[in-house]
């Protein structure tokens, strides 16, 4: 069997994200070991949860609590993904993110990687800078670093973030993922079907990837 294409729609910003993540490549790394006959290619579609958010970003704090009524509800659901995200193996740090940034740019170094086959590595790089180290992630020249340690030549990425190149594309690719209907991230969509959305568990990925690889309609879409 060819591999499938896998492509999951996701946000930056998102913490659920990179938990969805982590628990696809378990999953991955489950299927590889006990249904050697599946292949899967993945690659990331972009979404944007603030599609309005200034470009500089805006202050973390006082952003969420407007957003969630107040500094208490906010700092629970920081500990409710702090919790989901210890039980794979990742650490949120919600103490160094001083921003939310605009992710625009952050979309765009992604598809910049995709044209080197290093999108999943600045994929989990761009997520563990945000939200492990704090970094701001709307900035060009963060991105670039970013990009440099996942193999990317860093000067000829930092020219291409401060310049308009597919600023546009991605705005657009965004708000297409809305209108066809996608309203969380992540979202996994293979050979074009719609599987799921949410980081669901390792298991719950796995058995959803096998059911539908092995659709005989799913599998010929690709």
């Amino acid at each position: 069997m060819s591999a499938l294409h896998l492509t999951v729609v996701s946000d930056a910003i998102c913490p659920w994200c990179w938990i969805g993540k982590r628990r696809l490549d378990q999953a991955l790394a489950i299927l590889a070991d006990h249904q050697p006959d599946l292949a899967f290619e993945v690659s990331f579609f972009p979404f944007m949860l603030n599609p309005d958010m200034p470009a500089e970003g805006v202050d973390r704090a006082s952003y969420r609590a407007a957003k969630f009524g107040s500094v208490e509800r906010s700092r629970e659901l920081d500990a409710r993904v702090a919790a989901a995200g210890a039980e794979c193996g990742l650490e949120f740090r919600h103490d160094l993110m001083t921003r939310t940034p605009n992710t625009t740019n952050a979309h765009r170094l992604a598809r910049f990687a995709a044209e080197q086959d290093r999108q999943r590595a600045v994929i989990e790089a761009t997520f563990r800078a945000y939200f492990n180290e704090g970094r701001d992630i709307g900035d060009a020249a963060v991105l670039a670093e970013i990009g440099a340690a996942s193999g990317m030549d860093h000067d000829a990425t930092l020219a291409r973030l401060r310049s308009g190149e597919a600023v546009d594309e991605v705005r657009a690719q965004a708000a297409s993922a809305s209108r066809a209907g996608i309203t969380g991230v992540p979202s996994f969509v293979l050979n074009r079907h719609f599987l799921f959305s949410g980081a669901q568990p390792v298991e719950t990925i796995a058995d959803a990837l096998v059911a539908a690889a092995r659709h005989p309609a799913i599998a010929a879409a690709g």
